[in-house]
């Protein structure tokens, strides 16, 4: 595999031999289910064909050194293994630092460090997961290297608290779940709130998953998403004035919803929980739709997904919404929304075939005349979760 050549080349180059071991690990896009995850919803995602590549070869010693192919300004970063805490010098870094500090706190001790080289193809910052990919690439590493049996749902828990409490960003767990357990030619119905989870087969037949990149990239430890929780949280604290067994927003059907929802007082905080239960019903309608081969309704209630994060939870801002409504202009275009957190990122797209050349040019020039740069495309394969890539 040509990338696999081209990294170890790098790997000489930087540590002075050959890599041992070769490692993906996803990205992935949500289709339906966004903003619910911290509030106990359904999500459907799936993993991508981006992703994070890793060449790696154990140390002799507690050292361990990593190189990005993407970020060859920062050079090679070198940490301990032991008693890692948030280094702003790390940068990059910081997530595999606090992935390897995190199993260490739940017993699971590094007998030695690593040489590590990566080299990514999920455009960083686009909404695609790439911190969480890097996450659970490096709890694998672990996992393989040292025989600690842990199964990949604790893997993924291990390395959403990490981003949590390690990096200092208050996400939910289906970021890592999807990248984690990813499955060829299958998205995730996955609750949040109890973690059950089914796969489901994407079927697009002559259509394709478009992911649309606005090249505005979001920073989502200072960006609203932290807020977003906690409104969330006060909605709920209101909620349970008057139903106190609720415990989490989406835990409501849209008419439960909507016949106590004047218990909270903040009419910002009421969007917001009417959008997290709202996304939710969406979510598992979307996911009967998709399995009786209906992908009309699909792309509509992508649609309105969008319009629901646009209005009534305020995460997408112009470049988002130019995209998504420059999309749905386009003939072909089955759904289109907005992926990830918002604030920036990427919209995906179920497309079909032949209409993807005119999606793209529509798109791109639209976009383009109102925004003042281009966006990128890439059109994704459905992926396996991470994996070392044996032999």
């Amino acid at each position: 595999m040509q990338i696999f050549e081209d990294m170890q080349k790098v790997f000489k180059d930087k540590f002075g031999q050959d890599a041992a071991q070769k490692y993906f690990s996803p990205g992935r896009v949500n289709t339906l289910g966004e903003h619910v995850d911290y509030s106990g919803g359904n999500v459907f995602p799936c993993a991508i064909s981006l992703g994070t590549y890793a060449l790696v070869s154990p140390r002799t010693d507690n050292k361990t050194r990593v190189y990005s192919m993407n970020l060859a300004d920062k050079g090679v970063i070198e940490f301990d293994m032991h008693g890692l805490k948030y280094n702003a010098a790390y940068d990059w870094a910081n997530y595999v630092a606090g992935t390897i500090a995190t199993l260490e706190q739940a017993g699971h001790s590094a007998a030695n460090g690593f040489d590590i080289v990566i080299y990514g193809t999920l455009p960083a910052g686009a909404g695609l997961s790439s911190s969480a990919s890097l996450e659970v690439l490096t709890a694998v590493i672990l996992n393989e290297n040292f025989n600690f049996g842990i199964d990949m749902i604790e893997m993924v828990k291990l390395s959403q608290k990490a981003e949590n409490e390690f990096v200092g960003m208050n996400c939910g767990i289906m970021d890592q779940f999807a990248v984690g357990m990813g499955k060829k030619d299958c998205a995730i119905l996955l609750d949040c709130n109890t973690l059950k989870y089914r796969y489901s087969p994407i079927k697009l037949g002559d259509a394709s998953i478009v992911i649309t990149n606005t090249n505005k990239p979001h920073s989502l430890v200072t960006s609203a998403y932290n807020e977003r929780r906690k409104e969330c949280e006060n909605a709920l604290r209101d909620l349970q004035t008057v139903k106190p067994e609720l415990k989490a927003l989406c835990e409501l059907t849209n008419e439960e919803f909507d016949e106590i929802s004047s218990a909270i007082k903040d009419p910002i905080e009421k969007l917001r929980a009417r959008h997290a239960v709202r996304e939710n019903q969406r979510t598992l309608e979307g996911v009967k739709a998709l399995e009786a081969n209906d992908l009309e309704k699909f792309g509509q209630l992508m649609h309105d997904s969008h319009v629901s994060l646009c209005e009534d939870y305020d995460v997408t801002g112009v470049e988002l919404d130019t995209l998504a409504e420059l999309a749905w202009t386009v003939k072909g275009c089955i759904g289109s929304r907005m992926t990830g957190a918002g604030f920036g990122g990427s919209t995906v797209s179920i497309v079909k075939n032949a209409a993807i050349e005119d999606f793209k040019k529509t798109l791109e020039n639209g976009y383009t005349k109102k925004i003042g740069y281009a966006p990128s495309f890439y059109v994704a394969d459905v992926s396996d979760g991470t994996h070392m890539i044996r032999g």
